[in-house]
């Protein structure tokens, strides 16, 4: 057997050695190197499956619960039917990598290119009011209005829109978005605008849901095989009846060839503006209707894929 001999210490003035194998000595300098693993991630996040328990912040159920609006970090509660920005981080940090691009087709205020920008995403988003085109504009920088941001003013639903999306995702190096968000409006109960591409003006709610799957049809063509897309809606109340937009609009996306991976639950209690003004009213109403009011919206998250068969 091979052996090295090292110098343990001096003692009386005579030096102590002691003998070791190599065996043992290539064991020592072994012990102590770290194995650090590579990270292990999907298509689709760059979240590390190797530390999942790190990304407690990341929800995972089907109940959304928040205390308060985000109202940093460039947002604000500026633009009555914005969906809050907490939704945002959300559907980027779970379905998007670092520099991948959002489409985002009622753009609104913006809520969704300003936490993309946060967040070292893109975004595209269409909205059809050009002055709110411009208001939300003044929230970026001439810079990132090329290459972080696209606004386009248009109609989501038209042929001429999604040739103008498809030149910014070509100008941005993509074929296709990584990442759909809809949130429509809910049909007539706030009215965005007096245009009559505009889904709050449609004149039944049949039409509203027509219309609604046009915009879906164009988001499912411009997004990606195999990514995500997102739909924020809420129900409505009508004609003494009880409404459910949600679902509707969940059986018009599964027709299109979505895949509906969750539905979430999300509660809108102290997230609306001035509610605290008709809280009262409403309750009388609804004890006097029949009804109850409403204190939830709906996440529905949506793949596209191809379903696998199911072996009979």
């Amino acid at each position: 057997m091979a052996y090295l001999f090292i110098l343990l210490s001096l003692q009386l003035g005579k030096i102590l050695i002691m003998p070791i194998s190599s065996k043992s000595a290539k064991k020592q300098k072994t012990a102590k190197l770290e194995v650090v693993k590579a990270p292990k991630t999907k298509p689709y996040n760059d979240i590390d499956l190797n530390n999942w328990k790190l990304y407690e912040n990341i929800k995972t159920g089907t109940w959304w619960e928040f205390s308060a609006r985000e109202k940093k970090n460039g947002h604000s509660y500026d633009y009555h039917g914005n969906y809050i920005p907490q939704i945002a981080t959300q559907l980027l940090e779970r379905y998007t990598k670092k520099g991948d691009i959002v489409l985002d087709l009622f753009f609104g205020s913006g809520t969704t290119g300003i936490e993309a920008k946060n967040l070292e995403r893109r975004c595209i988003g269409v909205e059809l009011k050009q002055e709110m085109v411009d208001y939300v504009s003044e929230k970026f920088t001439p810079k990132e209005l090329v290459v972080d941001v696209n606004i386009i003013q248009g109609d989501s639903a038209s042929a001429e829109t999604k040739e103008k999306i498809k030149a910014r995702l070509d100008i941005m190096g993509k074929k296709e978005a990584q990442l759909l968000i809809l949130h429509p409006p809910y049909d007539d109960i706030i009215k965005f605008s007096d245009k009559k591409e505009d889904l709050s003006n449609c004149a039944t709610t049949e039409e509203f849901y027509d219309l609604f799957k046009k915009v879906a049809k164009n988001g499912y063509d411009l997004l990606e095989q195999n990514r995500f897309a997102a739909l924020i809606i809420g129900d409505k109340y009508a004609n003494s009846r009880y409404i459910s937009l949600g679902f509707e609009c969940q059986r018009r996306m599964e027709e299109l060839g979505f895949v509906t991976k969750a539905v979430i639950v999300k509660n809108i209690t102290g997230n609306e503006k001035a509610k605290g003004k008709t809280a009262n009213l409403w309750r009388y109403r609804a004890l006097s209707g029949g009804f109850n009011i409403f204190e939830h919206e709906y996440i529905m998250i949506f793949q596209k894929t191809k379903l696998k068969k199911v072996k009979k």
